[in-house]
């Protein structure tokens, strides 16, 4: 009788080669500066663990983000003044990634992280290897991007981060827009490309947040913001910083597979990976999945809420003048006497333009767009400008630009009568076709 062993086949993960039991000293000093560095930016800049609030940031103020970024104020201001020469105040009405504060606050997490690794080198230069607190340090940051991921893609897979170029933008002359404009208008103007863009964000985001497909995560994130930071440095975006560190992030999570990804690159056989881990059982990687998982849930609500009320605030879903559309101005009549269409007049209007409420904005002769307060009292037929305030938070009254009766005869002609610089005024506007625009109309033309 020939007897057989029943071999059990081990489980993949005891199958795994051991890594070597002692790091090199490049890696582990790498590893130091790296573990304090990044963790501190994502601890101390703005947004990285804002994403974790969820649900709840929608009650917080809107410049919250950037008060969280206070602790540090004195000592970064400081700073400025004494290494820079400049005040680096946190501005909290700029929508700027990259102010002085910001850029400021980076060099001071720059210089305590490398005075924190010469003395971590110092002081624990025997330790061979860090691999628990790695593997604690790659899930934290790979979090932290996976929440930023979200966030940048639900805004570009619900398009409300680019829109389509506003009604002003198609009479404006092209070399008046920035750069920065111009790459807006031409990601909006193409809805479905920029759909596309922000749901391979999303799918990044989401394969972060699953062990077993992060590292297809991480990939996806590297190529994505790559091109986002390009983009950032060619078009003079003000959110180089962020997305250079996200990219960065990208990069750090991807190094402890670095080795098996050129070996695939190559054509060669790769084994499992041998990234730190910080969990070692079954069970706790059981616990550790449920819990991604619920914070990919907590992600993906946050979003959603956020997405809704950015679609109905400031999207395509806002409220849309009533008077909506471009108006020509096909004659100008002041203190009764016609004002023919010179360029060189700066007081005649060549149109009026009428999209968001409460703002309008008007076209002088010489192509300058100016934008007011408008209130339109639809049962009363009365249209009221008033000049923007020099600060929106303030509480001054804003100064009349000119008050007036509208009339409209039919859909697109109307007159405007009333009062405009001190002088009385009759504007006969007519709304033009925005058909006319080809940017407006997209379409897809295989044959051409």
């Amino acid at each position: 009788m020939t007897m057989h062993a029943v071999v059990t086949e081990p489980d993949i993960d005891e199958r795994a080669p051991e890594p070597p039991t002692r790091w090199k000293p490049g890696t582990r000093l790498l590893f130091r500066f790296s573990f304090l560095y990044f963790g501190l930016f994502c601890v101390v800049y703005p947004q990285p663990l804002y994403a974790f609030l969820g649900p709840l940031a929608q009650w917080l103020p809107d410049d919250w983000v950037l008060k969280s970024s206070t602790l540090p104020r004195p000592l970064v201001e400081w700073v400025g003044r004494v290494v820079f020469g400049n005040d680096s105040l946190l501005d909290f009405t700029s929508g700027s990634g990259d102010q002085p504060y910001l850029w400021v606050l980076v060099f001071c997490i720059l210089v305590v992280a490398v005075t924190g690794t010469l003395l971590w080198t110092l002081l624990d230069r025997r330790r061979p290897d860090y691999r628990r607190l790695a593997g604690w340090f790659l899930l934290f940051i790979r979090l932290c991007l996976a929440g930023q991921m979200l966030g940048y893609g639900f805004a570009k897979m619900i398009p409300t981060q680019m829109q389509e170029p506003a009604l002003a933008t198609l009479v404006k002359p092209y070399g008046d827009f920035t750069l920065m404009a111009v790459l807006w208008n031409q990601v909006g103007a193409s809805p479905p490309y920029e759909i596309l863009l922000g749901i391979a964000e999303v799918i990044a985001g989401l394969l972060l947040l699953v062990p077993r497909t992060a590292f297809a995560g991480v990939l996806l994130s590297l190529v994505s913001m790559a091109q986002v930071w390009i983009l950032n440095m060619t078009f003079d975006v003000p959110v180089k910083l962020l997305s250079f560190h996200l990219l960065l992030l990208s990069v750090v999570l991807l190094a402890p597979d670095a080795r098996r990804l050129i070996l695939m690159l190559t054509g060669h056989a790769v084994g499992p990976s041998t990234a730190p881990q910080p969990f070692h059982t079954p069970r706790a990687r059981r616990i550790a999945l449920i819990a991604q998982l619920a914070l990919a849930a907590w992600f993906l609500a946050a979003q959603c809420i956020g997405s809704w009320h950015a679609w109905h605030e400031w999207g395509p879903g806002r409220p849309k003048s009533e008077l909506y559309g471009i108006w020509n101005v096909s004659e100008f009549v002041r203190d009764g006497q016609p004002v023919p269409p010179l360029t060189t007049d700066e007081t005649r209007w060549r149109r009026i333009i009428f999209e968001e409420v409460p703002y309008s904005d008007y076209q002088r002769m010489d192509d300058s767009l100016v934008q007011v307060l408008t209130d339109i009292d639809t049962g009363a037929h009365t249209l009221t400008l008033s000049a923007m305030p020099a600060d929106p938070a303030g509480a001054e009254t804003p100064s009349a630009v000119g008050t007036f009766t509208y009339d409209r005869s039919a859909p697109d002609h109307m007159v405007l009568t009333g009062e405009l610089g001190g002088s009385p005024v009759t504007m006969t506007l007519e709304r033009v076709d925005l058909d006319r625009y080809p940017m407006r109309e997209f379409k897809i033309r295989l044959v051409q």
